[in-house]
């Protein structure tokens, strides 16, 4: 790695257009605040207090079919709800703005085994995943009303995850969440000024560079970011250009289920513990225009730090000034290029 990197700087991410502090120099500082308990993977097949495994009855009172492989449904307490009553738009102040919501909310069990993970599953029981959350995007986005389907998992309950239990969320909206919104803006900026798009852009700079990338496989790529904000941050990159999950061959559907393994189990080998984080799959809106623009990625953020027990917090100036972190991606890179690709506890 070049020495320069070794002194704090900033990097500009190209996808949200703003800056991240990166001061490598940090990790040297004694650490006295908190630390957590490293979490080893459960025993527990089924866990009749479970409200996601097959057969149990849900908080909200429904009882769950003896599911034996993808099971989703309309989440209990969803934050957002399909027939919400009209707002008023200010509430008499051209400062306080006010607009209707409306989503529909889903919950994706992934396995009925509660002691599994998408790392401890294999490629071929995560392959139905991708697909089950491939038909959930298509049956959501055929809604008039929807314009963007978010996927995304909470994994541990460090990053919030309320039950353990292999799941993952669907939140679908009536309007772009923020953070896709600045990446369409992004992309788009970024086609018209330059006739191209900008992650097959990026990908490129990043093989040709070569440290930042944990590995690739036919048709994904995991990257470091060079922008990254989490310690162990990734972003998974489709290699051909796809807009979104309906797009992807059977194939390419078989390279995303083979990515997901190799990425979280070189997450849970990095510390030897179950790895937290929230993931997040962002794609194409749903709306009825053309995005030529947007091309396929996954965001992985895991807060881990140090170690098992030691978490990168976001305060201070991370709220007040811009996102900042400790390791360079380079850095983070290597040591996740160095895990294996074979989980450290053996499947029961």
């Amino acid at each position: 790695m070049e020495k320069k990197w070794q002194y704090p700087h900033r990097r500009w991410n190209p996808l949200r257009q703003s800056w991240v502090l990166v001061s490598p120099h940090r990790t040297q500082r004694p650490w006295q605040g908190e630390v957590g308990q490293k979490s080893a993977p459960l025993g527990v097949h089924y866990d009749a207090q479970c409200y996601l495994c097959p057969g149990n009855q849900r908080a909200g009172g429904a009882v769950n079919p003896a599911y034996e492989g993808i099971f989703s449904f309309v989440n209990d307490y969803a934050a957002l709800l399909p027939d919400s009553p009209a707002v008023s738009e200010t509430a008499g102040s051209p400062l306080l703005v006010a607009a209707p919501a409306r989503g529909l909310c889903k919950v994706l069990c992934y396995h009925p085994d509660h002691s599994l993970t998408l790392a401890r599953m294999t490629r071929e029981e995560i392959r139905p995943v991708v697909d089950a959350w491939t038909r959930e995007y298509v049956e959501l986005s055929a809604l008039d009303w929807i314009e963007y389907v978010q996927i995304f998992e909470n994994r541990g309950a460090m990053m919030g995850a309320s039950n353990p239990h292999p799941h993952g969320q669907i939140w679908s909206t009536d309007f772009v969440p923020d953070e896709p919104a600045a990446e369409t803006a992004a992309q788009g900026e970024y086609l018209g000024r330059t006739g191209r798009c900008l992650l097959c852009d990026y990908a490129e700079a990043e093989r040709a560079a070569g440290e930042r990338v944990v590995f690739e496989n036919e048709h994904f790529m995991a990257v470091v970011p060079w922008w990254a904000v989490w310690p162990f941050e990734v972003m998974l990159v489709s290699r051909r250009h796809a807009g979104a999950l309906p797009e992807f061959t059977s194939e390419e559907r078989d390279g995303l289920a083979d990515a997901l393994k190799r990425l979280t189990t070189r997450f849970d080998n990095l510390f030897e513990t179950s790895f937290p984080y929230t993931m997040g799959f962002h794609q194409s809106p749903t709306g009825k225009d053309e995005h030529p623009e947007w091309h396929f990625h996954a965001h992985f953020y895991p807060p881990l730090l140090r170690s098992a027990t030691v978490r990168k917090f976001m305060v201070g100036f991370e709220m007040l000034g811009m996102p900042q972190r400790d390791i360079t991606p380079e850095d983070a890179a290597a040591r996740l290029r160095a895990c294996a690709e074979e989980h450290f506890w053996p499947r029961a």
